[in-house]
């Protein structure tokens, strides 16, 4: 029988009267997912701000989305498809003008150019990195011509005793504006550094003095990091105090290079994973404790008691590790399920999920297309319309059966759904990362459930019994359990092909990707595998375009070419591990780099160096300057005119004038960094777009000199 809707659909006398009967209908059918879409609405706008460059953009997307939102209302409110388009559109449009505002209150003062410079300021936090020898402090400066917040990096030997939040300090320091992304696709610290209103960032330079001490007592986290890593050494004491503080900084870079490849990385960061399994231990413990009282047990509503206990601890383990972004999303979300079960609700849903989606994306915008954001929700989306699909509940769902039965369906699931997971996230990690792991799912399947009964509890158990001085054993089956799980990322992450990598994502490519899965997941009938169609073009689509022949950091100092074999080679030896890692991602290179020298036909010396590249029948012939020691004009500007492309870190004689390309750093200021493709026909990506307006591109009304 036809719904309502239908029947009056289809008195419209209209061309496409035939085709909103369809969506009517199909809408009806699917009604119970509409709300799954409103966080998405709100995403898109906010997504469009971002994308669109200027204000004459972002103004035209949220007018054409009230336009959807008027012809929505058209269509009339009783309609879903109506009601849909209403919606949708006001959220859009909502959506563009939250963002733009948070990012217009987030307006501050920004260096505008490299100084050394005195600082005094107050202490507002300290990030401690004791694995890579160093501290990062924010210091709050109140000094003319001065942004108002920094971040400071002091190294070990340079840091202060008794540094704490709250103390003023004193040093030489050499600052520098927020760097943008070094590469195209790369992390752009500076759109992040605009939102938390950090104007500089720098290097102390000598000693730092305390000139007026903080609190002498330190925080709970801080006293809590120092104390597990004085129990547990090495990288398994970093992992320890990351799950019991969320402080990371005692990880070994390449056992956290490690834990990434493995697919084992959102182990390390406080986020579902931890605070559910910290609620749950919560709400366990408090049943049990409670129900030892046959009067407690009969009287008491134990549930809701229970479910409020676990709130608590969610709470206080949010703050106690940082309060940040991933966190805070994760604790919402705990809070809505426990609130769910309260009310003797089903425990998660979709709709809690885009619940919690709502209100993150409302409180903090700029999180959406943060990798963070993106990789957590997509999880748990994934996870969640996993086990509500019926052919999942018809395999999974518990039944008579023996004991090996019962263990083989709870270890298929763990599969299952570890497979469904790393599919989710493969095209998030491989757009923001340009890597991702291969293997994830078989790690999981032993790491998830080896941290979350073995090691969390082991560790909880020690720090209790630290209180009376018994925590010894504990701490000893903790490092076992943490040395195994390093062992475990060590192992996978060595194994052949462990991880997979894509030089080049089009945003628009990652676009139909992203609608395709949300298509793909949120709707129920079958109209939902229309899904597949925008994520396999969005796949093929990045795997057809070539790999970046040259990579060129914003300040020309850093380089990287595809030799003719495929051999990936940098311009210097000594390259940085930032640069190095960001180099060797967008190049979607996994071995250790070359250098120029190494490149059959290389013509090298201390001071510059001269490659030629075949593409496609050409010969393409770039140089460089990789020293700062001169070099004759006349021989400078004869060799520009026999080369191609010719880059440098310094400004290069008006008389060098190469057949295509000089980038040097008046032109490289204008571009950012770049990536290019010397195959035909040539294509060429730049860190800054051209009229990209947001504020943290353009921010010089609020510049300081």
């Amino acid at each position: 029988m036809a719904s309502a809707p239908s029947i009056v659909l289809r008195r419209l006398q209209t061309p496409f009267a035939g085709l909103l009967v369809r969506i009517e209908d199909r809408l009806e059918r699917e009604r119970d997912q509409l709300p799954l879409w409103l966080p998405a609405a709100l995403g898109l706008g906010i997504a469009m701000w971002f994308t669109l460059p200027d204000a004459r953009g972002w103004a035209g997307f949220a007018l054409a989305a009230l336009a959807v939102a008027l012809w929505g209302f058209a269509l009339g409110w009783s309609r879903r498809l109506g009601r849909s388009l209403a919606l949708g559109g006001l959220l859009a449009a909502a959506g563009c003008g939250l963002i733009w505002g948070k990012s217009a209150l987030a307006a501050h003062e920004v260096l505008a150019r490299t100084q050394i410079a005195a600082l005094t300021g107050i202490v507002t936090g300290i990030e401690q990195q004791p694995a890579r020898e160093r501290s990062r402090v924010m210091l709050a400066v109140d000094m003319p011509g001065l942004p108002k917040l920094m971040r400071i990096t002091l190294r070990e030997t340079d840091t202060p005793a008794g540094l704490s939040p709250g103390a003023v300090i004193s040093m030489k320091a050499r600052i520098v504006p927020p760097p943008p992304a070094m590469l195209p696709g790369g992390y752009d610290f500076t759109r992040a550094a605009w939102f938390k209103q950090i104007g500089a960032v720098g290097q102390a330079m000598g000693k730092v003095t305390i000139t007026s001490p903080g609190p002498r007592t330190s925080t709970l986290r801080k006293r809590l990091s120092e104390h597990v890593r004085e129990q547990l050494t090495g990288s398994a004491g970093g992992i320890a105090a990351a799950f019991a503080s969320g402080d990371r900084g005692g990880i070994a870079p390449e056992d956290e290079e490690a834990m990434r490849a493995s697919g084992l990385t959102h182990l390390l960061s406080i986020s579902g994973l931890h605070v559910t399994a910290m609620v749950g231990a919560t709400i366990f413990l408090t049943l049990r404790l409670l129900a030892l009282s046959p009067r407690l047990a009969l009287r008491w509503p134990l549930v809701p008691i229970a479910a409020g206990a676990g709130a608590l601890a969610g709470v206080g383990y949010t703050l106690l590790t940082g309060a940040e972004v991933p966190t805070i999303r994760s604790c919402i979300a705990a809070l809505l399920v426990l609130i769910g079960i309260s009310l003797g609700r089903e425990a998660i849903t979709l709709r809690l999920v885009a619940t919690g989606a709502l209100i993150i994306l409302i409180l903090w915008p700029e999180s959406l297309i943060g990798a963070s954001f993106q990789l957590s929700f997509a999880a748990i989306t994934a996870i969640v319309a996993f086990h509500e699909a019926a052919w999942s509940k018809a395999l999974l769902h518990a039944r008579e059966e023996g004991a090996f039965g019962k263990a083989g369906r709870f270890v298929l699931g763990l599969m299952l759904t570890g497979i469904v997971v790393e599919v989710a996230l493969m095209p998030i990690a491989l757009f923001h990362f340009h890597k991702s792991g291969l293997y994830g799912a078989l790690a999981n399947l032993i790491a998830i459930p080896l941290t979350t009964f073995v090691i969390m509890p082991l560790e909880a158990l020690a720090l209790l019994f630290d209180s009376v001085g018994a925590g010894a054993p504990f701490w000893i089956a903790t490092g076992w359990g943490l040395e195994g799980l390093l062992a475990i990322a060590r192992s996978v992450a060595a194994w052949p092909g462990a991880v997979a990598t894509l030089p080049t994502m089009p945003l628009p490519a990652f676009a139909l990707v992203l609608i395709g899965g949300l298509w793909l997941l949120l709707w129920k009938t079958g109209w939902r595998w229309l899904g597949a169609l925008p994520i396999a073009i969005g796949l093929i689509w990045s795997a057809l375009i070539p790999p970046p022949d040259i990579l060129i950091s914003g300040d020309g100092r850093h380089i990287g070419l595809r030799g003719g074999s495929g051999d990936f080679a940098l311009l210097r030896e000594k390259t940085g591990d930032y640069a190095l890692s960001q180099l060797s991602e967008r190049a979607g290179e996994v071995e250790e780099p070359l250098l120029f020298d190494d490149l059959p036909g290389a013509q090298c010396t201390a001071d510059m160096c001269v490659v030629r590249l075949s593409r496609e029948g050409r010969v393409w012939r770039i140089g460089a300057t990789r020293s700062r020691h001169f070099i004759d004009w006349d021989t400078m500007t004869q060799l520009c005119r026999n080369l191609d492309v010719v880059v440098s870190d310094r400004k290069l004689p008006k008389g060098c004038t190469p057949r295509w390309l000089k980038l040097d750093p008046p032109v490289l200021k204008a571009t950012g960094g770049l990536a290019i493709s010397l195959a035909n026909p040539v294509r060429i990506e730049t860190v800054v777009k051209p009229g990209d307006a947001h504020p943290w591109v353009a921010p010089q009304s609020s510049s300081v000199k």
